[in-house]
Order: C-alpha cells, then sequence, then structure tokens
C-alpha cells in the first residue's frame, strides 16, 4: 500500500469521518466578521514515534492534560496505542501494563485526577479498556455475572469509539453487528446495550451519545433505565462524531453531511432541553471531528478544510453566531487534521489534537493551542 493509499485509509483506522477523499480546492469565504477575540499561540507536539496521530484529548486542568492516539500507524507489527501526560510544563508518555498491547486509542474520560479511562483497539481483536493514572494504566476485562460465575461482555467484532466516565460509573459507546452498542459499569458489574436502530456510536457525555445510522445523524439519550433514540431533523448523508454536554437542557454535537467523494459540509446540532436543531454555520466544506464548551454557551469545534488544508481550522460559536478562526501554515505541512479538542478552565484556552501530514506524506502528531489575544498596552 502506498503513503497516498495509506493516507486515505487514515480516515477509517482513526474512525473520525466517513468517506475522506482527495478534494481539489475550491473557493472560500470566511465570515464577514474578523476573529478580534482569540489568536493562536503555538503549534507543538508530544513527540509521538513516527506516523503518530492524536485522537483524542481531555483537560482536568491547565496541569493536568490527557491525550490518546497511535503511533507507527502504517506497521501492522509495531503499531501501538499511546497515552500522554502534560502536567503543566512537559508531555511524558504513560506506560500501559499489559502484554497484548493496545492499538489504536480512540477516547478518553476522567472521573477523578486518579480515575482515567480510555478506550480503542486491542492487538487481539478485542476492544479495549484501560483504566489508570499518571503511574500507569492497566486493561480492563468487562464482565457480567451468570449463573455459572463471570462473563465477559465483550466478544471480538464490538467496536468502541468514545466514552464518558463519573463516580462509580463508566459508559463506552460503539458498535456491535452494525448496530449502537453502550457498555455501562465499573468494577466486576458491567452490562451491554445493543440499540435498536442500525449504525454506530462514536461520542458519549452525559447521558447522549452520538453517531450515524449509515444515513442520517444518531442521538441516543439515556432516559427510564435503557438507551434510546431521539427525534432530530432530517438530513440525509449527516453523521454526527462528538458531542459537548452542558446540562439536561444544553448540548451540541458535531459531523458532517456527505453527499458524495469530496462533497462533505460541516453539521452542528443544539439540543435546549426540548429539540434538536440545525445550527447555521459559515460557508464552508469543513470536516467537524471534535467539539469543546466553557459550559457557559461558548463552544469551540476543531476539524479539518481541504480548501486551506496546510492551516489549523477551529470554528468558534456563541448564542448562535459561528466563527471560523485558522492557525498559520507551517512550512513543510501539506495539511492539518484537528481531531479532538478540549476546554482549559480558568485559562480561556483550548488545545486541540491531531496530526499534520509533510509534504513527503509523513504524519506528525500535533497540538494547537489557542487563547485570548492579550490585551494591548497603551502608551
Amino acid at each position: 500500500m502506498t503513503r497516498r493509499s495509506r493516507r486515505r485509509a487514515l480516515s477509517l483506522i482513526l474512525a473520525t469521518s466517513v468517506a475522506l477523499s482527495q478534494v481539489t480546492p475550491a473557493a472560500h469565504a470566511d465570515p464577514s466578521r474578523p476573529a478580534t477575540i482569540e489568536a493562536w499561540q503555538q503549534s507543538t507536539s508530544v513527540r509521538l514515534a513516527a506516523d503518530g496521530s492524536l485522537s483524542d484529548v481531555l483537560a482536568i486542568s491547565s496541569s493536568d492534560v490527557w491525550a490518546v492516539g497511535q503511533q507507527a500507524i502504517w506497521d501492522v507489527w509495531k503499531n501501538r496505542g499511546t497515552i500522554r501526560h502534560w502536567n503543566g510544563t512537559a508531555w511524558a508518555e504513560v506506560s500501559i501494563r499489559d502484554a497484548t498491547a493496545a492499538g489504536n486509542l480512540r477516547g478518553l474520560a476522567a472521573a477523578a485526577p486518579s480515575d482515567v479511562w480510555a478506550v480503542g483497539d486491542g492487538h487481539d481483536g478485542l476492544p479495549y479498556l484501560a483504566h489508570g493514572d499518571v503511574t500507569g494504566f492497566d486493561r480492563v476485562w468487562p464482565q457480567e455475572r451468570v449463573a455459572e460465575g463471570m462473563r465477559q461482555v465483550l466478544r471480538a467484532g464490538d467496536w468502541l469509539g468514545g466514552i464518558d466516565a463519573k463516580p462509580g460509573k463508566v459508559v463506552a459507546v460503539g458498535s456491535r453487528d452494525r448496530q449502537g452498542l453502550v457498555l455501562t459499569g465499573q468494577g466486576n458489574t458491567w452490562t451491554v446495550q445493543e440499540i435498536k436502530e442500525k449504525g454506530s456510536l462514536y461520542a458519549v457525555a452525559g447521558g447522549f451519545a452520538v453517531g450515524d445510522t449509515g444515513t442520517e445523524p444518531l442521538v441516543v439519550h439515556y432516559s427510564g433505565g435503557s438507551w434510546k433514540s431521539m427525534p432530530l431533523p432530517s438530513i440525509p448523508g449527516g453523521y454526527l462524531r462528538d458531542i459537548q454536554t452542558d446540562s439536561s437542557k444544553r448540548a451540541v454535537a458535531v459531523g458532517g453531511v456527505y453527499r458524495g467523494p469530496g462533497d462533505i459540509s460541516p453539521l452542528v446540532l443544539t439540543w435546549n432541553g426540548k429539540r434538536w436543531k440545525r445550527q447555521a454555520l459559515p460557508d464552508s466544506e469543513a470536516r467537524l471531528y471534535g467539539v469543546t464548551g466553557d459550559g457557559k454557551g461558548r463552544y469551540w469545534m476543531a476539524g479539518y478544510d481541504p480548501a486551506r488544508a496546510a492551516e489549523p481550522f477551529v470554528m468558534r460559536c456563541e448564542k448562535g453566531d459561528c466563527e471560523i478562526i485558522r492557525g498559520d501554515a507551517k512550512k513543510g505541512r501539506s495539511s492539518v487534521r484537528l481531531q479532538s479538542v478540549a476546554y482549559l478552565a480558568g485559562k480561556s484556552t483550548i488545545w486541540a489534537v491531531g496530526h499534520a501530514v509533510d509534504t513527503a506524506d509523513r504524519y506528525t502528531d500535533v497540538v494547537e493551542s489557542f487563547a485570548p489575544k492579550p490585551a494591548e498596552s497603551k502608551s
């Protein structure tokens, strides 16, 4: 497989988009209102091994940030998942104490600073669930109690893409036999629910999970002891990849609308406690992968704009108004794809993670930080 065809295959490996293909750069019109509130600060890296990418980022505080992804994407023997931690000064790799080895890690959640969870693929063909803290992570084997004793609840062919956690309860979502799958539990008590609708779930937060049916967006909600699908606007070709939940009455989900090869537009749905509504967006062909918020109604969406592929892309929305903000293109990069974004409370800063591709089609992980513009000094 050539690097160019491998590059196209990455969308499947990272499970963050659908049918992403090479497109010819098209004319793009940014909103007329310039970005005056925020400015890009820096572009850095956690220094993954060659051909590495980050899939998710989680900010507990400005000195306690987590990221997961994979290294050596194209080497079937060396490919492995990785967990990284930022302590306010530097990134460090956190060990995974498991001989079976993790493949691509896609999702992160934390119930507390010492209670962190990650999900993805195992090299043994089973979904991978890990739990730990800065001292290291251990693989967790979800089981349920049956008459004969304990039984594994996950099986070969299951897939997990997103996770949420609070003290005493973990929820991971994915798919089984082309149906949405929800794994719930902790310790030695786990349950699995298969969603009635066909499709896959990619992210979960605050009692909502999002994905698609293969033809339309899918949102399920935990109510009455089970997960049930919610009514949505009719959006043929729509899909959702991440959700930010502020409360039972306010949430934002992001994704896209696929109309054909190279023809994808961004999609944002908002929840007001009664119904889901489609958000009006600036004209763009961007792909949206991740969303975060400050809990006060301000949201940032990270992704990739093929029209200006080398520039890191973020969309900011507040009170129904959205604007596009771009980072600077760095020499040697042909594209930057931001897979996830996290808000650092107290700093008014967001960190977006993903990967950059250079002109030789080599992958490098990226961390793009974005913060308010410093106040101008007065003479």
